[in-house]
């Protein structure tokens, strides 16, 4: 990627991917504008910790935001030109959406307005954006496509999620702003989110713990390694604007194998030295029982394909979280 005098705006820069992201951009020479508002949904002192990383590069800088501030993003718009920007701030979680949907309606339909709005008037050259692979909701044809309907989602947060691609498309069909939506698929890895599984799962590992699973645990994922991420997500990012009319794309970005969630485990106990003890909790609503994408677009259009193998992406998490927790 070739260095430019414009910056990149990254939405939910403190947070697990955005913080990623924003990391690879700076290392490249890219100049990024950050925006988060540093909720406490999880402990904030990760944020602040995956800040300071990027407060190192001083082609970084940062503003404190909600995304819905519609006149304090105006005024972020107004004050710096963004050809690009990567919009991967979000309200996550799904069983938490069930709890406060209020939330995730402000952060991921509210404020992805608001920013659609900004990129309009400020004629921003493409948006990218993260969706989730829960937008494919119930279904029992797999792998994923991103042609599949994706129009009965098992959670708040999925239904924000589609919602959101749905506004884009509509952006992309009525102002022409270009737009690509991106799925990802169970992320992980150093950095990652305290609320995630593979946070717990080594949390409670570590400190001698039976691990909480819930339903049987046979449910199968697609673990992505955030290097992988990071690499489909600047070769998108590099590749510019989707073509077509509308000019709005949607790609999965996953990994190239699936597992059983007790097999995640095992392979997470081998590397941090822990034998895995279980407790067996009954399945809450929203989860789904399979994630597995088809990456054929994505080999297509960019000539990618992930590369992290998960026992070698599981190593690379295990010697960070040691590193970091002790």
């Amino acid at each position: 990627m070739q260095e430019s005098e414009t910056p990149i705006l990254i939405t939910g820069a403190a947070g697990f991917i955005g913080h990623a992201v924003a990391k690879a951009l700076l290392s490249e020479g890219r100049e990024v504008v950050g925006v988060d508002n540093l909720n406490a949904y999880y402990d904030p002192a990760l944020k602040h910790a995956r800040l300071a990383r990027l407060r190192e590069h001083e082609a970084f800088s940062f503003h404190k935001l909600e995304l819905a501030d519609e006149s304090g993003m105006q005024a972020l718009f107004e004050a710096r030109e963004f050809p690009q920007v990567v919009h991967l701030a979000a309200q996550a979680g799904v069983r938490y959406s069930i709890e406060a949907p209020q939330q995730y309606i402000s952060s991921n339909v509210i404020g992805l307005t608001v920013l659609l709005e900004c990129c309009v008037r400020h004629n921003v050259e493409h948006l990218l954006y993260a969706s989730s692979s829960s937008v494919y909701g119930d279904t029992e044809k797999t792998p994923f496509t991103e042609e599949d309907a994706a129009d009965r989602p098992r959670s708040v947060y999925a239904a924000t999620k589609r919602a959101g691609e749905l506004l884009a498309y509509s952006y992309a069909r009525i102002h022409g702003l270009p737009s690509t939506g991106i799925r990802y698929f169970t992320v992980y890895g150093p950095w990652g989110r305290p609320d995630m599984a593979p946070m717990i799962f080594a949390q409670q590992l570590c400190e001698g713990k039976a691990l909480k699973v819930f339903g049987d645990g046979r449910q199968r994922r697609a673990f992505t390694c955030i290097d992988d991420v990071v690499r489909g997500t600047l070769a998108i990012l590099e590749a510019g604007r989707p073509g077509g009319t509308p000019p709005a794309a949607l790609y999965n970005l996953g990994a190239g194998e699936d597992v059983e969630l007790l097999e995640f485990i095992r392979l997470l106990a081998d590397r941090l030295g822990s034998e895995a003890q279980f407790d067996f909790e009954p399945e809450p609503p929203g989860e789904m029982r399979v994630t597995v994408p088809n990456m054929s677009a994505m080999q297509r259009d960019f000539s990618f394909a992930p590369n992290v193998t998960l026992e070698e992406g599981l190593s690379r998490f295990a010697l960070w979280y040691r590193e970091h927790y002790g």
